[in-house]
């Protein structure tokens, strides 16, 4: 019973095995058939113009995902080098130093910041990447598999063509002809029809894919990157200080440290006499106006509302509709906030000295990166 299922099992596998090599062989007479011009082929433009997209798409596609690994392995070797640098910089900061704690604490947010990075760009950009790319697998093989029908339907168009124009006509051969030809031709239709309605929406996807995956990165990157700036100002806050101490303990006196930028930056913030709500007559004088500034200690005449003034030591891109673009040199005028607790720290709130001597009006205001500026 075992030996006869055996024959059985074998005698179908060899029908399967002959059936497709049939099909094989008839496939590629028809293919060089139609490169000789000995027989027509179907063709549809629309559908080989969504093809050619196709493949332009999945080319893209697999060459973002190629360069945002790398991405991602780069932003992981950073975090790498910065938590060696970081730990290094806590290793051989002796307790006696101002500020051990603070460079403790710092070194711990900063690889607690790399982290939280690089996870969600891993989370969000890199899944979803790896889920956009994963669709087009499948549609290559079905894209594969209509060629294919599309020639057997060829075929079968031909083989009917030729027995019913033939000289003795077998209506056995040739009823056996048009019903194979009606299964073809179901087949190929089915897989086209299904293809001509994917390729498009495919096709049409691509734009607000890249745009969720960049917006993302570059809102990741933004917050990274203004949080990572606070973390390098309190490092260099406490460096500050430290140096202070060192030529403290050089001249032999005595030392206290003085308040961090911040506190200091929150005491420019209390409210004055210039903040309380102004008179028409108060109005009309701090209008064209200027009065002498003391924040910095000289006696230079500065526009009403001016705290201090500020030199851009790098340029600055500004990213969002309230920030203030610098080129290093600019000279910009510091401004008191509105409303101190709207204010970031590490940002202050400004606008360029070149548009008030312009213009002579602190309208054209912005916010941006005190650590990019020196004050003056």
């Amino acid at each position: 019973m075992a030996e006869e299922q055996g024959k059985t099992g074998k005698g179908i596998n060899t029908g399967k095995l002959a059936t497709n090599m049939q099909k094989r062989l008839s496939r590629a007479q028809e293919k060089v058939l139609q490169k000789l011009g000995k027989a027509d082929e179907t063709r549809d433009t629309a559908f080989e113009e969504g093809v050619a997209n196709f493949n332009k798409q999945m080319a893209e596609g697999t060459k973002l995902q190629k360069d945002l690994r790398a991405y991602l392995a780069a932003v992981q070797t950073m975090h790498d080098a910065s938590k060696r640098l970081q730990d290094c910089l806590a290793d051989m900061y002796e307790p006696e130093w101002f500020g051990k704690e603070d460079v403790d604490t710092i070194a711990e947010e900063t690889d607690i910041l790399w982290s939280d990075y690089h996870d969600k760009l891993v989370d969000n950009s890199m899944i979803a990447m790896d889920t956009y790319l994963a669709q087009f697998p499948d549609i290559k093989a079905r894209i594969a598999k209509r060629d294919r029908k599309m020639t057997d339907y060829d075929s079968a168009r031909h083989h009917f063509g030729s027995l019913q124009k033939g000289k003795k006509q077998d209506q056995a051969k040739i009823a056996k002809a048009e019903e194979e030809l009606g299964r073809a031709q179901k087949v190929f239709e089915e897989i086209n029809v299904d293809l001509q309605d994917e390729l498009p929406q495919l096709w049409n996807s691509r734009v607000g894919f890249y745009v969720n995956t960049f917006q993302s990165m570059a809102g990741y990157q933004q917050r990274f990157h203004k949080d990572m700036g606070k973390l390098n100002q309190d490092l260099n806050d406490v460096m500050t200080k430290l140096d202070e101490q060192r030529l403290a303990k050089k001249a032999g006196k005595d030392w206290k440290p003085g308040p961090k930028k911040s506190e200091a930056a929150a005491a420019n913030h209390s409210v004055t006499p210039d903040a309380a709500p102004k008179t028409d007559t108060a109005v009309e004088a701090a209008a064209g106006a200027a009065t002498t500034a003391v924040t910095n200690g000289s006696s230079e005449v500065l526009p009403a509302g001016v705290i201090y003034k500020v030199k851009a030591m790098h340029d600055y891109a500004a990213t969002d509709g309230d920030e203030l673009e610098m080129k290093a040199g600019d000279v910009v005028l510091v401004l008191a906030w509105e409303n101190p607790d709207e204010q970031d720290d590490g940002w202050l709130m400004g606008v360029k000295e070149s548009h008030w001597l312009e213009n002579k009006d602190l309208l054209a205001k912005g916010v941006f990166p005190e650590n990019f500026t020196q004050k003056l």
